[in-house]
């Protein structure tokens, strides 16, 4: 019974949003709503996601003088040199 009630219910949904849609005004509405949304998302988006581009082109170009960074990747690759050496010889 519920079932019943639920699918009138959508379908009551369904019908008002194809006559909402009939007419050209409320499509261009709807349109419009659409895309200011989609502009707000992907300006919000890019906003946060531009605070990565400066570490993003530093790892892809490290710079050879920057001496605490080298510092950080030698470190990190001894790393597992050193781990690998103790394994092997106790």
């Amino acid at each position: 019974m519920m079932a019943l009630g639920r699918n009138v219910v959508l379908l009551g949904v369904g019908v008002a949003g194809v006559s909402f849609l009939s007419t050209k005004t409320n499509r261009g509405k709807v349109k419009d709503i659409w895309t200011n949304a989609k502009d707000k998302t992907m300006s919000l988006w890019q906003k946060r996601h531009s605070d990565l581009d400066p570490l993003i082109e530093k790892a892809g170009h490290p710079d050879p003088y920057d001496h605490e960074d080298n510092k950080m990747v030698d470190e990190g690759a001894m790393y597992s040199v050193n781990y690998y050496n103790n394994a092997k010889h106790g």
